[in-house]
């Protein structure tokens, strides 16, 4: 008999999209039943992830709560038809970012009190967007996959071009034109593969590909190249989302631009679903191609960690330097997974959560700045822990915990990503090391720069944080803390997905 638990999956996925719903039905200028509606309606999928996360069994391999249903068939002429199925599951490797995406999802709607016009409609696309991110992480067929991405596109670009700052409609248009090509490259992969196996449900093509690996020699020249081609295309396509140097242009327009709740959902889990995309599909499906290109992807780990890591020291806005941390701290995921080892993969994961929580947590915080003092450049800012104590204390956790402070859930992402590296390419990792040094640099003067000094005379008169505001707040703290003083919380459900993983690159 099939219990509603049978149906976890599908449910933390579309709860949202019924709130959405339901906003049909409210009035336009009803401002406080749409906040209301649209806070409740994240809850029910939060509430779910977390029995998913409770009942969880590590200790089995594969998708767990798996249901797969015939959607449609295409018939092929002289062949099999093509089936096309919805197919939902969890495993170890998406279940951390979908508990990520729930909470995330719902401080983003708590965190939304600033938004005043046209409510209804942005709280609709913020729930269709939290459906398109947990459909990225639940579903278990390519073509679904494809689906739910493009809704997270579509969704995102709406609201930073309806609700973000001055530059929103460039920064719109930029994002949409990377992510749409990115886009693009994963239709051709998608198509590649479905002519290739015939099918795009995960299990299907994972032991078909370990089929194919084992016959790769015999292949024609052709498939080969073909293969290669698609290999390639899911690089590209997920390296722009990640992003990787030099696709981060645009990544930098839409955090500087969008409305605070936005950025922390694209800071927090939108960039995510690069590294999962590269782990699920670049390691479990092409263990061998990657392999071969774990050299390149570590170099380009490399530049990002430097990169970032340089530029967000000479930035003298805070928005753009945390962004540019966010492309420094991309490559620290990379490091982890050039490794293709298990303690560097679930260094990948660790870095991709733990930065979710705490980019999520700082671009709250620099929202609320700019709502007191209508600025975010370091040197307007200054002396804010004399008026405002508990924001500026707040502030200086997530700070540390962006700098890999011991005890914080950034220390041992690092750390992991870096170990498993180590391993393998040890002068790589050295190199990358001194990421984190400036890392140190760039945190501490951005937090010191705005929290201590003389006092702006016209800020004597701000306000620390309000009650409303400091749910959000407190709740990713805690989250960060917990991490970071017991990352078993974290690593066991992944451990044997890892090891599945490892096993089939032969590491």
């Amino acid at each position: 008999m099939t219990s509603w638990v049978d149906w976890l999956p599908t449910l933390v996925t579309f709860f949202p999209l019924l709130g959405a719903v339901i906003l049909l039905f409210f009035p336009r200028d009803l401002v406080k039943g749409h906040r209301f509606v649209g806070i409740l309606s994240t809850i029910p999928s939060l509430i779910l992830a977390i029995v998913m996360y409770q009942r969880f069994d590590p200790a089995l391999n594969g998708m767990q709560w798996f249901k797969s249903v015939t959607w449609f068939r295409i018939p092929i002429f002289g062949g099999m038809p093509w089936e096309f199925h919805y197919s939902m599951g969890v495993d170890g490797l998406s279940l951390p970012l979908v508990v990520l995406t729930c909470i995330v999802s719902t401080l983003a709607a708590v965190a939304s009190l600033y938004i005043k016009q046209r409510t209804k409609a942005y709280y609709a696309l913020l729930l269709i967007l939290q459906t398109g991110m947990a459909g990225v992480f639940l579903a278990a067929n390519l073509f679904l996959f494809f689906i739910f991405f493009e809704v997270t596109l579509i969704a995102t670009f709406f609201l930073i071009g309806g609700w973000g700052y001055l530059g929103k409609e460039k920064a719109a248009n930029h994002f949409l034109l990377y992510t749409g090509l990115g886009s693009g490259f994963l239709l051709f992969a998608m198509v590649g593969l479905l002519l290739f196996f015939g099918s795009l449900d995960y299990s299907v093509l994972q032991e078909r590909m370990a089929q194919l690996a084992t016959q790769m020699a015999l292949l024609p020249p052709q498939a080969q190249t073909m293969l290669w081609l698609i290999f390639i295309s899911l690089l590209i396509a997920f390296g722009i989302k990640l992003p990787i140097f030099p696709f981060h242009s645009w990544m930098l327009r839409v955090h500087v631009e969008a409305p605070t709740p936005v950025v922390m959902i694209h800071s927090g889990i939108l960039l995510k679903m690069g590294a999962y995309g590269l782990i699920r599909f670049g390691v479990g499906l092409f263990p061998g191609f990657m392999k071969e290109a774990a050299a390149v992807l570590s170099i380009l780990g490399l530049v990002n960690i430097l990169y970032g890591a340089i530029l967000a020291f000479v930035e003298r806005e805070l928005k753009r330097v945390l962004a540019f941390s966010s492309i420094s701290h991309m490559g620290i995921v990379l490091f982890g997974l050039a490794s293709l080892n298990e303690i560097g993969l679930q260094g990948a994961i660790f870095q991709a959560v733990s930065h979710g929580l705490i980019s999520a947590l700082l671009f709250f915080l620099v929202g609320s700045l700019y709502h007191r003092t209508k600025t975010t450049l370091l040197d307007d800012l200054g002396g804010l822990a004399k008026t405002m104590p508990v924001l500026s204390g707040i502030l200086m956790v997530g700070a540390l915990a962006l700098l890999g402070l011991p005890g914080l859930s950034g220390f041992i992402s690092e750390f992991f990503a870096f170990l498993g590296l180590f391993k393998v390419r040890p002068i790589v990792a050295s190199v990358g090391a001194l990421g984190l040094i400036l890392a140190a640099v760039y945190v501490l003067r951005f937090l010191l720069q705005t929290t201590f000094g003389p006092l702006k005379e016209r800020y004597l008169n701000s306000l620390d944080i309000q009650a409303k505001e400091s749910v959000p707040m407190f709740v990713l703290v805690g989250l960060i803390v917990l991490i970071g003083i017991y990352p078993a919380a974290l690593g066991e459900p992944m451990h044997h997905t890892l090891q599945y993983l490892v096993a089939k690159i032969g590491g």
